[in-house]
């Protein structure tokens, strides 16, 4: 059997709010938004590539931990690719998101950064030329 990734999952105080947050950083289109028998506010989105990308507050009775941008063991960020690496970093950092790390040239055409997004998420910028 081959493996695909089905989806990202982000969990946020404020579900909508987080959802359009990506919508105007990263062109996510908002597919569905229900709230589910668990009690939730689950907006389910999707990137430009594909990617579902869930985004819903606690269930009823769930107790939530910290998000947490900076490195981590287990599930530690996901990325975006960016065509213009200086003026995505200044778009994103107008929209609330705080640069955690970077631009590194990580290889001869390559560049990657960190972005600190809302409710504590990592996510990486990877630029390629």
């Amino acid at each position: 059997m081959a493996f695909a990734i089905n989806h990202i999952h982000l969990k946020a105080p404020d579900s909508e709010k987080t959802a359009n947050w990506y919508v105007k950083a990263f062109d996510f289109k908002l597919v569905s938004d229900t709230v589910r028998k668990f009690g939730d506010r689950f907006i389910r989105c999707e990137s430009a590539g594909g990617m579902v990308v869930n985004i819903s507050g606690a269930r009823t009775a769930e107790q939530m931990g910290g998000g947490d941008a900076t490195p981590h063991w287990g599930l530690e960020h996901f990325g975006v690719d960016v065509d213009d690496m200086d003026a995505e970093i200044a778009r994103l950092e107008g929209l609330g998101a705080e640069l955690m790390e970077g631009p590194i040239q990580s290889a001869p055409n390559m560049r990657i950064a960190f972005i600190k997004a809302p409710d504590d998420v990592r996510v990486e910028l990877i630029e390629v030329s």
